[in-house]
């Protein structure tokens, strides 16, 4: 019987050093909290968003512990999608992990949900994800191999999953359609590139901030774990999906939440 291989330390087994990623929405809230895990653990970032400010601010303020620059860009159009991939694209002949954090929601009573709430949400949160990712293909596949695999990571949401209790519907929707893209994206690019979504609970950012500060013990005691979501949280499971100890994991939804959508 041949011997079997060393195992592989776990430096090296979850390290992304080197790699070249790109956050959307990664200025704030989840997307901040990925772009500073990555650029923590070696990798050469890349952060986005609308506003160019926001950008340049992220880009300086994780440029203390390593590689970050900022590119803004307006997602919610095909035109804001492709401009951004040529930008990437001017400055990197690959791409080895996409991260598609940039997001919107809408909260209103139901008789009050219109056109608005709901363009402006699918826009951004599925249309944004699939042109994002269209267009920077050809840098994902110059980076990935059926051994290694380049790496898009979605950002969905748990309330994709269960019922949520607030009347975010255009939101709950295009989360669920995320998980639905992910899959059906997963077995398109394989074997060369991995596609999985995460789906986030309760995290403090701008999105959350008026429900935490209304509910937030409330939701905290509700869930088994019984916290809100930290940053380290959110950076470890991107870091493991974009590490080689994630490469064999495509298609799938792993909610963060304390066990709040998984256990109700």
């Amino acid at each position: 019987m041949a011997d079997s291989p060393a195992p592989t330390p776990p430096a090296e087994l979850f390290s992304v050093s080197g790699k070249t990623v790109l956050v959307t929405g990664g200025t704030r809230g989840i997307g901040r909290m990925i772009a500073g895990g990555f650029v923590a653990g070696g990798a050469n970032v890349i952060v986005s968003s609308r506003k160019a400010d926001a950008c340049a601010a992220t880009a300086a303020e994780l440029s203390a512990f390593g590689s970050c620059v900022g590119i803004p860009a307006d997602l919610s159009t095909e035109d804001g999608a492709r401009g951004l991939a040529d930008a990437v694209a001017a400055d990197h002949d690959r791409l080895d992990v996409l991260v598609n954090n940039a997001g919107a929601t809408w909260g209103t009573p139901l008789a009050e949900h219109d056109h608005a709430s709901w363009s402006r949400v699918l826009d951004l949160n599925v249309q944004g994800v699939f042109h994002t990712t269209k267009f920077l293909l050809p840098l994902l596949q110059a980076a990935g191999t059926a051994a290694d695999p380049a790496r898009v990571i979605n950002i969905g949401s748990i309330d994709g999953i269960h019922t949520p209790v607030m009347e975010t519907f255009s939101y709950s929707a295009s989360k669920a359609a995320v998980h639905q893209l992910t899959r059906h994206l997963a077995k398109h690019l394989a074997p060369t590139i991995t596609v999985n979504a995460v789906a986030p609970g309760p995290f403090e950012s701008k999105m959350m901030a008026a429900t935490l500060e209304a509910f937030g013990d409330q939701i905290a005691g509700s869930a088994p774990l019984k916290r809100i979501g930290r940053p380290d949280d959110m950076a470890g499971v991107a870091l493991f999906l974009a590490s080689r100890a994630g490469s064999y994991v495509t298609g799938a939804i792993i909610p963060v939440d304390g066990g709040i959508a998984t256990t109700a």
